[in-house]
């Protein structure tokens, strides 16, 4: 094969991407994958997570199918339940307020489990979310929210097992080289034209798979489309991430479809760089709130911090944070929850404050109004039904009454000593709008019809995500449309 001559080209180096050309190299196409960032940030977006992947499963012998070598003791302790399909329709509808493209969410759902089962037989291995996503409760673990597994060694392990399979399996990765325009002939896309080591060249393909990502790491697109306010926002994952694939396939008459004034955003620290830190990963997150309380500059709680799992409401509230007051917000532990925070608590670098009285506290939270701060703790401790009990494994009711906004689940009251505060502001993790496509990953064009040779998937498909996001659903997303854009690339190919 001529090294200008493909039969598939994959724009994009994240999770999707990688999907997208193990599956079409599977299918016995010739398959080069083209990545903006250098090799040492390589990995889009997906080497910034977590790693979490939500799956629809029915028990134990699905959950050992994913991960083989859970140990005896593993499994005699931990209640991994169930997550139906049926549970993964309801989430995916209630959290967008039922707008996702029911045809999208299908494939979503009844491919999930497919799909990670392919990864496994692809090399990249699992272990369940112990710590972030279960509580020790009488001796046995117990997860919660719908989100069960991760890759081996979060986002980082996953593009490092990823690169491995396709090294393993001939498919080439160019770095520093980036897609700057899509070729057409006769309505069909015929490759793509590149710069690479300051030289614009051209590559001929028989198929391009975009797999790029959005635009959150682009200011400008961001203040156009989310609107006033979101260029003020970090960046939680990569600088490459600007939308050049949107771009590309929007200038041959692609079809834009879904939540383009939505996004995925959360708190972040307040402190963190513009962009992602490798070296942090997603630790700058603070995705412990449900425990808390959160307050804004005039020391106002201004969100239900209880309102459901982190999972269902973390990718909206980094957009709440924002609207505030000098777009921050500070989150308020006692010691009785200090045990439930997560990792990231934990981190060197991190803004936080920690003082023996609410009063000693009040006067360390920068910016925020003192008094206002200590009459609104007061007013919280005193509408928190005490007599519920806790439970941190279920929505347990244990609630606020009485109060302008009420806390649903997971009411302490701020009473013993000592008190911790940890500043946050908005981290942008990805942008909702994208590329209309039809159930073969096929780009539609504005005539309502699949643009020949030209596919997506990953963060650029549109239609799944409205308003908000079921965590963990990003990477399988990747993965499911991935699959599903190799196979459809290779099929057409070999047409």
């Amino acid at each position: 094969m001529d090294a200008t001559e493909w039969d598939v080209i994959v724009v994009g180096g994240g999770n999707a991407a990688f999907a997208a050309a193990l599956a079409a190299r599977e299918s016995g196409a010739s398959v080069l994958m083209l990545e903006a960032a250098p090799e040492a940030e390589g990995g889009g977006n997906s080497r910034f997570t977590a790693g979490a992947m939500r799956v629809a499963y029915d028990g134990l012998e699905d959950i050992k199918s994913l991960v083989p070598d859970l140990s005896a003791e593993e499994i005699a302790t931990t209640d991994f339940g169930t997550y139906t399909r049926d549970q993964f329709f309801d989430d995916m509808a209630r959290v967008t307020q039922y707008r996702a493209d029911p045809n999208l969410v299908e494939l979503l759902v009844t491919q999930s489990l497919g799909a990670l089962r392919w990864m496994r037989e692809k090399g990249i291995r699992f272990v369940p979310i112990y710590g972030r996503q279960a509580f020790k409760v009488e001796g046995r673990f117990k997860f919660w929210g719908g989100l069960t597994l991760e890759a081996v060694g979060g986002g980082p392990g996953l593009i490092a097992m990823w690169t491995e399979a396709a090294r393993r399996e001939g498919v080439p990765i160019r770095y520093e080289t980036r897609a700057l325009d899509l070729l057409t002939e006769d309505g069909a896309v015929i490759g793509c034209r590149i710069r690479a080591g300051g030289r614009v060249s051209v590559l001929r393909a028989k198929a391009v798979i975009l797999a790029c990502g959005g635009f959150e790491a682009n200011a400008e697109w961001r203040t156009r489309y989310l609107g006033p306010g979101w260029d003020l926002a970090k960046v939680r994952g990569s600088r490459f991430n600007t939308g050049e694939g949107l771009r590309m396939a929007l200038a041959i008459g692609a079809s834009p479809c879904g939540n383009w004034s939505g996004c995925h955003a959360v708190g972040w620290d307040m402190n963190a760089p513009e962009f992602g830190d490798l070296a942090v990963g997603d630790q700058f997150q603070k995705h412990s709130y449900p425990f808390a309380i959160m307050v804004n500059a005039r020391g106002r709680r201004f969100v239900d911090e209880g309102a459901d799992f982190r999972n269902y409401t973390y990718a909206k509230y980094g957009r709440v944070i924002l609207e505030q007051p000098g777009q921050f917000a500070w989150q308020i532990f006692d010691n009785k929850v200090k045990h439930l925070q997560r990792g990231e608590y934990n981190i060197r670098q991190i803004t936080k404050v920690t003082a023996d009285s609410l009063e000693e506290l009040a006067g360390k939270l920068d910016g925020v109004d003192k008094a206002a701060f200590l009459a609104e703790v007061a007013a919280y401790n005193a509408a928190v039904r005490t007599d519920i009990p806790f439970n941190p494994n279920i929505k347990d009711g244990r609630r606020t009454e009485g109060l302008a906004i009420d806390k649903s689940n997971w009411a302490n009251t701020i009473s013993v000593p000592p008190f911790e505060g940890y500043a946050v502001t908005c981290g942008i993790t990805f942008t909702f709008g994208g590329l209309r496509i039809t159930d073969k990953a096929e780009v539609v064009s504005l005539d309502y019809r699949p643009i020949p040779g030209l596919y997506a998937a990953g963060e650029l498909v549109g239609g799944l995500f409205y308003f908000n996001y079921p965590g963990g659903t990003g990477l399988t997303s990747g993965a499911v449309f991935g699959r599903i854009a190799g196979r459809s690339a290779a099929a057409a190919v070999a047409r």
